[in-house]
């Protein structure tokens, strides 16, 4: 019986959160402080939990539009340049591939980002263009994990966050600046994906060592602390009431 469990317990944690190699470090040997098998177990969970809470990220501001029929105070040059540096991340790790685990929160923040953009538009009196631009986005996500773009341009696309994602904040931080208020950005949105940005910095240093996806995130939490921080600063502003004519 105890091997039986032994084996179920081995089959649940590798390779989903640990290596081989520390499973036996951990259960057979019982060393559970070895440090090195213990920043993978803590990498892979902080990684997992990330994946998992990005289902939900956006939702808060996706369900914010719609309740209030309007998507007064947010950019859509902003939500479009997030969603540039999402599909480079989502596209370079997937070429590299890299673990599921270090990226996977970009495949689904990707899609909630696509959906604020149709929802922008939308109540922008524009929905014939919002249904166009979701079919461009598709074309260029197809085109770019084929095999007919070549890897220097994958780079080139993930080299290309930390501008996109510099400029895209910055113009959202405009935006809250000149109205005076934050509109219907989600307070939930903003600082979960402050505090996944902050883990991600981390879980990809330690699972892809790969420099050009850690300094994205730096700068990604950066930026994403400044929106988080007009947040507050603007908690109790609200968006002035149009007067009827």
């Amino acid at each position: 019986m105890a091997t039986e469990a032994e084996g179920r317990l081995k089959r649940v944690l590798v390779p989903i959160l640990l290596p081989e190699k520390c499973y036996d470090q951990f259960f057979v040997q019982w060393d559970l402080l070895h440090v090195p098998c213990l920043k993978i177990l803590l990498s892979k969970g902080l990684g997992l939990g990330i994946v998992a809470g990005s289902l939900l990220v956006k939702l808060p501001q996706v369900f914010k539009i719609l309740g209030a029929k309007s998507a007064e105070g947010l950019s859509f040059q902003s939500v479009m340049l997030e969603l540039v540096a999402l599909t480079g991340t989502m596209v370079y790790s997937i070429v590299n591939n890299f673990p599921f685990s270090s990226w996977g929160e970009a495949l689904f923040l990707m899609l909630q980002t696509v959906t604020i953009c149709f929802l922008i538009l939308h109540y922008r009196g524009q929905t014939v263009k919002g249904v166009v631009f979701l079919a461009g986005y598709v074309l260029v996500l197809l085109l770019l994990l084929s095999p007919l773009t070549p890897m220097a341009v994958i780079t080139l696309l993930q080299a290309s966050n930390v501008p996109s994602v510099v400029v895209g904040k910055l113009l959202q931080a405009a935006t809250n600046y000149r109205n005076g208020h934050t509109g219907q950005l989600s307070a939930i949105t903003v600082f979960l994906l402050f505090g996944g940005s902050l883990a991600r910095i981390f879980t990809s240093i330690q699972e892809t060592g790969d420099p050009l996806l850690a300094g994205t995130f730096v700068v990604s939490s950066f930026c994403n602390g400044l929106i988080a921080a007009q947040l507050l600063f603007y908690w109790n502003a609200k968006a002035p009431h149009k007067k009827k004519e």
